[in-house]
């Protein structure tokens, strides 16, 4: 899973990389310029912790989740100053923000005196627009291009099929349609085979948004709504996040509670960007190792073999599926098999979140 945070200026983007990366990242401002910084974090997981308790395997492996830090995102939408009044992502930027499977919207709510916001006065409202508007404009710009390379495709007469170009025309025309208005690609119901058509185009409001408020210390949230399909919004304070992030095991516990902070904003976001992407852990068990997996939800056991490692896929047989808690509760693999828990399941079994699997195959 790899997150962009992206954000106005000085709406704090490198703090929440930091909080969220334990990193140290030098938190100055850009000046637009095209900035990409890049952590790989292990995904909390209490489940993933408990297994190790029970299996004391010699190697424990979490999930992970990529965050990027990427600046140069200006929200001016409509002005790249060159007088023609459609802005749109530069190529370096847009081949960053592309390969972003969601976004991590920073958006500004703190006052600071000596950090002026670019715009103006403090908005949250107006930034994320701002960002929204952005990001629409380029795929408004693409979804055109794109329009004008299949009417010529169409004229040839030569190439693909008919009726597969008026289909993808439609498609995009409907595009142009929604993003013309102001909706974002993410609101609007898209089929499995159009789906198919969209790879390699890079659309940019197809991709998932949490909209992340970055509060001052104490600042209560303010009342926002972020009514979009495949979207949330909640808060952090972050430079407090940072802070902590930055202090061993034992004082975080400390520092948590003198500040009422129950969980680590860390936890918080990738739980939040799970659900956004529509995934889902598993695990693996066994002495040798202790592993989280990440998959899609609805995912077959048979496309989980595959993530294991695709001989597990090609020789798939079996899984042996049982529940977390089970397991847990039971106390191991052989005590759930002996109690008649530990489920055969075939290759079209849909797997369930927390669930463990023991892959049975043949070569």
């Amino acid at each position: 899973m790899r997150l962009g945070i992206i954000g106005l200026p000085q709406s704090g983007k490198t703090t929440i990389f930091n909080a969220l990366t334990r990193g140290s990242q030098p938190v100055t401002l850009s000046g637009g310029r095209i900035e990409v910084h890049t952590a790989v974090v292990d995904v909390p997981d209490e489940r993933l912790d408990r297994l190790v308790e029970t299996f004391h395997p010699l190697k424990t492996t979490h999930a992970r989740v990529t965050y990027a830090d990427i600046a140069g995102l200006e929200g001016r939408a409509g002005d790249n100053g060159n007088g023609n009044g459609r802005g749109g992502v530069s190529g370096q930027l847009l081949n960053q923000l592309a390969q972003m499977d969601g976004f991590v919207h920073v958006v500004r709510c703190f006052e600071n005196p000596s950090v002026p916001h670019p715009i103006g006065k403090v908005d949250p409202r107006r930034d994320i627009a701002a960002m929204d508007a952005e990001l629409a404009l380029n795929d408004l710009i693409a979804v055109e291009r794109r329009l004008e390379r299949l009417a010529e495709e169409k004229k040839k007469g030569a190439g693909r099929d008919k009726l597969l170009i008026q289909r993808e025309a439609a498609l995009f025309e409907r595009f142009q349609q929604a993003l013309s208005n102001d909706v974002p690609l993410r609101d609007l119901e898209i089929e499995p085979d159009e789906q198919k058509m969209l790879a390699g185009f890079g659309l940019l409001t197809l991709k998932p948004v949490l909209a992340l408020l970055n509060l001052g210390d104490g600042q209560a949230q303010p009342e926002l709504e972020y009514p979009h399909s495949h979207s949330a919004l909640m808060s952090l304070q972050g430079r407090l996040e940072m802070d902590l992030a930055q202090l061993p095991p034992d004082e975080t516990e400390l520092f948590m509670h003198e500040y009422g902070i129950t969980e680590l904003g860390l936890s918080v976001v990738i739980r939040r960007s799970y659900e956004l992407l529509g995934l889902l852990s598993f695990f693996t068990v066994g002495e040798d190792e202790v592993r989280a997996w990440t998959v899609r939800r609805g995912a077959s056991a048979w496309e989980a073999a595959g993530v294991i490692h695709t001989d597990l896929q090609k020789g798939f047989i079996r899984a042996e599926v049982v529940k977390y808690d089970t397991l847990v509760a039971l106390g191991g693999l052989n005590e759930s098999r002996s109690n008649g828990r530990l489920r055969l399941e075939g290759k079209d079994y849909c797997l369930s979140d927390g669930e463990i699997m023991h892959v049975r195959f043949n070569l």
